[in-house]
C-alpha cells in the first residue's frame, strides 16, 4: 500500500496540469478569436483585440500577458529571454507556448501597442525568433492598420 501512493500523487498532481491544457483541435470561438487576453484592463483587451483583428495575421497567439514588470522579468527569466543588442524589451513572444508578454508598465498607450504588438505578430507569423524578420512581416501587419482606419469607430 505504501508504494502505491507515489504514483497516485504523481498522477493527481498531473491530471491538474493537463485538464488546463487544451488540444490543438479545439474549435475556435468566434468572439474571442481563439485566443485570450490574461491582465489587462477593459480598454487594453479591447484595443489589443481590435488592433489583431485590422491586422489579420495568419498565426494567432493563444494567450496575450499583460504584466506587472516584476513577473514580466520573472517570465523573462524563466523562459529565457535573449534580448539582442540595440532593442528594448517590451514585450515578448515565447514561440513554443505562442505566448505574447507585455510588460505593462511600460504601456503607453494605442500606437506604441500596435508597433510593438505587429512586431511580436511577425515573430508567431515567421515562427521565428530573428528580429529582422518580425521587423520585416511586421511592416504588412502596420499597413493593414493603417488602411483599416481609426479602431475607435468599432
Amino acid at each position: 500500500m505504501k508504494s502505491a501512493i507515489g504514483p497516485v500523487l504523481f498522477l493527481t498532481a498531473t491530471l491538474h496540469f493537463v485538464r488546463g491544457q487544451t488540444p490543438a483541435t479545439a474549435p475556435v470561438e468566434p468572439e474571442t478569436d481563439g485566443y485570450i487576453v490574461i491582465g489587462a484592463n477593459r480598454h487594453q483587451e479591447a484595443l489589443v483585440r481590435a488592433q489583431i483583428h485590422a491586422m489579420r495575421p495568419v498565426v494567432y497567439a493563444l494567450r496575450i500577458v499583460f504584466a506587472p514588470h516584476w513577473k514580466y522579468l520573472d517570465n523573462a527569466r524563466i523562459l529565457r529571454l535573449h534580448v539582442p543588442t540595440g532593442y528594448a524589451s517590451v514585450m515578448f513572444t515565447h514561440l513554443p507556448s505562442r505566448s505574447v508578454f507585455i510588460d505593462n508598465n511600460r504601456y503607453i498607450g494605442e500606437e506604441w501597442l500596435s508597433h510593438w504588438i505587429a512586431h511580436e505578430l511577425g515573430h508567431l507569423g515567421t515562427n521565428n525568433a530573428r528580429e529582422e524578420d518580425a521587423d520585416r512581416a511586421a511592416r504588412r501587419f502596420r499597413q493593414r492598420l493603417k488602411n483599416a482606419g481609426p479602431l475607435r469607430d468599432r
